[in-house]
């Protein structure tokens, strides 16, 4: 096997760097920045077949399906490398651990404990060296990424550099937002178990404001729930927060279910497009059976003022807006060299290399990966979680082959279908072709997303949640306060608590400004 690239391990230099351009001239580079470089210890340098070779430095980008798997495969596949210092692996990401995205809506429902939906990134990658921090820009042409920790701000000196030879880019998506009026002050989002658990807390708090209420027109805003998207996350989330707040609603003297009003905006005629258009529709009919208001062909115009305000003329007074209207890509990648479609995508190759880099590899959101099993040319694989986790099987794999100096593997895989949960004992599904309903469906998207949960530790913690809240019953208590610990203290301290973005909420549950 043909020795890998060696460098030393990154150590921090002096505010002044001075380096080479392509002219021979030298430059220097002056603070805030921070340096990050490798020296080359000349004792690791051996010539082999007429070739230097030197410690390989991996640079993976972002912590969520594609930067946690590939770091996994490749800390499984350079492990001999990893032990003889051949090989180096850093992940930079914001938060110390991955969120397994399809058990939010469960999280929120309290199926699932918010600790068991995320994966701590450094227990599991214990042969990499986790940065919690931020990747602001990259410059591929000298190898250089520019990042911000969590030590930045109270050392105050600047930004960071870390120098890398391999990069891998997995920052993902973020929520794509519109230009709607009072969208940003009040609508909340659905990706991160943070905002599910929010979203939970929130819902149970309204009931309480409706139950204490004497104002109708305060009460009817606080039981009124609009969520804009009709996709995987819009559907889910919506199913799984009716099922619960139905079951909490036995236990308010005067609240009961057929009191909410719960409403769900698609800007398509389909909801559920991956699970086809028959169970499409089926999911329709089954949620208006459940007095759900599903408005197809139908826009989210404002929500300002706490008043939700439809393409089709209809006005909602609500203190609930969830948006979960589509995804972007990650604004990290118009803040690099690399080349980009018209979506804002990373261009890829089937061997998921980013076109026209060398030493660059993409997966996932970020990418735009070709399907080589698709019948039209130009088609490109989805970003969803299915793909991303194939993904970045074979992005190590190729990583790890790159080094070595082996051919590479095209990244081919077959939709194979999709599931969806309803709500408890109530989903949807369409796999290889065959098409599921209800309880099935249900058992089939919790067999198949235990299946997938990263390590054994998550897989059955899970299963000893759902056998649990099987056999007892649901726990409908909201921990707000857990938002802002240091409030109660404040208080009691004489100060004046701090003025949070829900407190105005609290205090004017009508909304108004």
């Amino acid at each position: 096997m043909p020795p890998l690239r060696s460098l030393g391990s990154p150590t921090l230099t002096c505010d002044y760097a001075p380096s080479d351009d392509d002219s021979g001239n030298v430059s220097v580079h002056p603070p805030p920045v921070t340096q990050i470089v490798g020296p080359v210890d000349k004792r690791e340098r051996w010539v082999r077949h007429g070739m230097v070779k030197e410690r390989a430095r991996i640079l993976v980008v972002g912590g969520g399906y594609v930067g946690m798997y590939t770091a996994l495969r490749l800390q499984r596949k350079l492990q001999q490398e990893l032990k003889r210092g051949q090989v180096d692996i850093t992940v930079v990401t914001p938060n110390p651990y991955m969120t397994y995205q399809p058990f939010l809506p469960e999280a929120a429902a309290g199926n699932i404990s918010p600790r068991h939906v995320v994966v701590p990134l450094r227990r599991v990658l214990d042969g990499c060296r986790i940065v919690v921090g931020e990747v602001t820009s990259i410059d591929h042409a000298k190898r250089t990424a520019t990042l911000t920790t969590l030590a930045t701000t109270e050392e105050g000196t600047g930004a960071q550099q870390l120098t890398y030879d391999e990069l891998v880019l997995a920052p993902g998506s973020v929520s794509r937002t519109l230009p709607i009026p009072g969208l940003v002050e009040h609508a909340i989002g659905f990706k991160t178990v943070e905002e599910a658990i929010g979203l939970r807390n929130h819902v149970i708090e309204q009931m309480d404001i409706a139950s204490s209420t004497r104002d109708p027109a305060i009460r009817d805003a606080a039981l009124t729930f609009v969520f804009v998207g009709g996709g995987y996350a819009g559907v889910e989330a919506l199913g799984e927060l009716e099922d619960m707040a139905r079951y909490a609603a036995r236990y308010y003297h005067n609240v009961k279910a057929e009191d909410m009003k719960w409403i769900l905006v698609e800007a398509s005629g389909r909801i559920l497009p991956e699970v086809g258009e028959e169970m499409g529709k089926y999911t329709v009919t089954q949620l208006r059976r459940r007095n759900i208001d599903v408005r197809l062909e139908t826009r989210l115009d404002s929500c300002a003022d706490r008043v939700a305000v439809l393409s089709d003329g209809a006005r909602f007074p609500t203190r609930t807006v969830v948006w979960t209207a589509g995804v972007k890509p990650h604004p990290l990648l118009a803040a690099t060299d690399l080349p980009l479609n018209e979506r804002g995508r990373l261009k890829c190759t089937a061997e998921l290399r980013i076109e026209g880099a060398t030493h660059a590899w993409a997966a996932g959101d970020a990418a735009a990966v070709p399907d080589v099993t698709a019948a039209e040319p130009g088609k490109e694989t989805a970003p969803n979680a299915q793909h991303a986790v194939r993904q970045a099987k074979v992005l190590g794999d190729n990583i790890a082959r790159s080094l070595r100096g082996e051919p590479l593997e095209t990244y081919s895989h077959k939709y194979v279908g999709s599931v969806a949960s309803l709500g408890l004992h109530k989903g949807v599904a369409h796999v290889y072709g065959r098409k599921l309903k209800g309880y099935p469906a249900w058992f089939m998207h919790r067999v198949y997303h235990l299946s997938r949960v990263p390590t054994f530790n998550r897989k059955a913690r899970v299963l000893a949640e759902w056998t649990l809240s099987g056999l007892f019953k649901r726990e409908i208590v909201s921990l707000g306060s857990l938002e802002h610990p240091r409030a109660e203290f404040e208080l009691a301290a004489g100060g004046k608590p701090p003025q949070y973005p829900n407190q105005d909420r609290k205090q004017n549950p009508k909304g108004s400004s």
